[in-house]
């Protein structure tokens, strides 16, 4: 054989001939100026040459050799039982039973309907859905690779522990490699990864994973992702590739669970759901200009040590005359609510006795910016780190990083009656001051009241409290009224 003669193919050996003479039908195209219906050639290429001994599929059976790969690879996505899911049939408008999504959650779920859509139909770089449990990423996975399947485009659906365990079993399958596995699924022309995050992550799989990854993006191979988690908490060399942004559009959809449309975007955390909460609006304030002159009498409960150094509670009444100056600081805090509900920048804080209002306007911030189709979340202090600890739960079906990130970057946090430091645990404070300072870092809108004055606040809180000090970024307001009191059926009133 010259080693300067140009490559040709010839049909794979005498005995392959052989066979398929002897067959029913065969292999390759009778006519086949190459292989004559062996089906497969073998190149007559010097020694050296990376194709020399290999025997290939000849060039009359590419269609066959497309299909059958679509086929396996049809299989091994079991897109049969996702068949339903397409795009024609995904609400973007989110669940018409969901007993509450934002306009701006809508927005979200459309953007990522029309997003997907426009991918499918011509699927370059990558798309990376990323969102809670039931929130539609799945949907629209499936909904691309039945699209581009019916396009003829060789397409793989698959999760991610499923495609480990497909690799995994290839070992002992006799039907092909672990090799050829390997190869079909990272030259896959579509590959969609779904639950992303879900695999068991030993060296192994971890490894395989990366490998197939970075070899799509090393080669530029479309591929769409879906995972409910957050990109911080992905391996790090995978990380880096989909933080691409040149080449990687990262969706976050906001909507909440589809299967589970009774519960907010938080479920049983927002206060703002429930009915004594929801009456508490701009409209359904009282200003109280009609108490001025009149005596109030107040119980406050207050915490001493006795002689044994054991904490005990006592009561405290006092009565007290309120006077224009009180009322006026409960119209200053009352603007200031108004304005800030029309135009949520900074933080706002409310400080006063119970029942003196806080709650009301910082609830009438809250239900004027759903009115307007934001988002808003309002929390008491105590239940929003009970809400924390609960992730820790074997039952919990997310993970404490999910839910920290999704508190401390909600659009707009209210947070309710503040306690005074020493209320809770060591880690519990730690993680108030985390949530509240990224948000403060971040300038991301933020409500707080607390029945804490300010020197009080200042002791149990320094480092919160200087940042409250910066008149920019802060609006402190101190509501100096005695509780509301509220009225009988007959009219008579009583002391709240």
């Amino acid at each position: 054989m010259s080693k300067t003669r140009s490559a040709t193919t010839k049909a794979s050996s005498p005995s392959s001939s052989n066979a398929i003479k002897s067959a029913e039908k065969p292999l390759g195209d009778p006519n086949c100026p190459h292989c004559h219906g062996a089906g497969y050639v073998r190149y007559d290429v010097p020694l050296d040459h990376e194709k020399f001994g290999k025997i290939e599929a000849c060039v009359c059976r590419a269609k066959d050799v497309a299909d059958a790969a679509r086929a396996r690879l049809f299989a091994l996505s079991n897109l049969n039982r996702l068949s339903h899911l397409t795009f024609e049939n995904f609400s973007a408008g989110g669940n018409s039973k969901a007993k509450f999504i934002s306009a701006q959650e809508r927005e979200n779920l459309r953007v990522a309907f029309e997003t997907s859509e426009e991918y499918a139909k011509n699927p370059q770089g990558w798309l990376l859905l990323e969102g809670g449990y039931g929130s539609g990423k799945t949907h629209l996975a499936a909904a691309a690779a039945n699209y581009a399947v019916n396009r003829g485009l060789p397409t793989l659906f698959i999760t991610v522990p499923d495609l480990l365990d497909s690799l995994r079993f290839a070992y002992d399958d006799p039907e092909t490699t672990f090799e050829r596995r390997f190869d079909e699924i990272r030259n896959s022309e579509l590959l969609i990864l779904d639950d992303f995050g879900t695999q068991n992550a030993t060296p192994w799989a971890q490894e395989k994973l990366f490998q197939i990854i970075n070899y799509r993006y090393i080669n530029k191979l479309a591929t769409i992702i879906t995972t409910n988690l957050m990109l911080d908490e992905i391996e790090a060399r995978i990380r880096s590739r989909l933080q691409d942004e040149s080449f990687v559009r990262h969706l976050r959809i906001l909507a909440p669970d589809y299967r589970r449309p009774e519960e907010t975007s938080n479920p049983g955390v927002s206060m703002l759901a429930l009915p004594e909460m929801k009456a508490m609006t701009f409209k359904s304030f009282q200003p109280r200009h009609s108490e001025v002159g009149t005596e109030a009498v107040t119980t406050v409960i207050t915490e001493k040590a006795d002689r044994f150094g054991n904490k005990v509670k006592d009561k405290e009444i006092t009565r007290v005359k309120i006077n224009k100056d009180d009322v006026k600081t409960l119209d200053e805090a009352h603007n200031a609510a108004l304005e800030f509900a029309e135009n949520p920048k900074g933080w706002l804080v409310f400080l006063g006795d119970s029942f003196s209002g806080k709650t009301h306007l910082a609830a009438a911030i809250g239900n004027y910016r759903i009115g307007l189709g934001g988002q808003a979340l309002l929390i008491e202090v105590t239940a929003l780190l009970d809400y924390l600890r609960q992730t820790f739960r074997p039952s919990s079906d997310v993970s404490f990083d999910r839910r920290f990130h999704e508190i401390r970057t909600t659009p707009l946090l209210i947070l309710d009656d503040l306690k005074e430091s020493g209320a809770s645990s060591a880690w519990a404070e730690d993680k108030l001051y985390s949530v509240l300072n990224y948000r403060y870092n971040a300038h991301l809108p933020t409500v707080i009241t607390s029945t804490m004055r300010g020197e009080r606040f200042a002791l149990s809180y320094p480092n919160l409290w200087n940042k409250l000090l910066d008149p920019e970024k802060c609006q402190v307001m101190a509501i100096n009224m005695p509780p509301y009191r509220k009225a009988h059926k007959g009219g008579r009133k009583k002391k709240a």
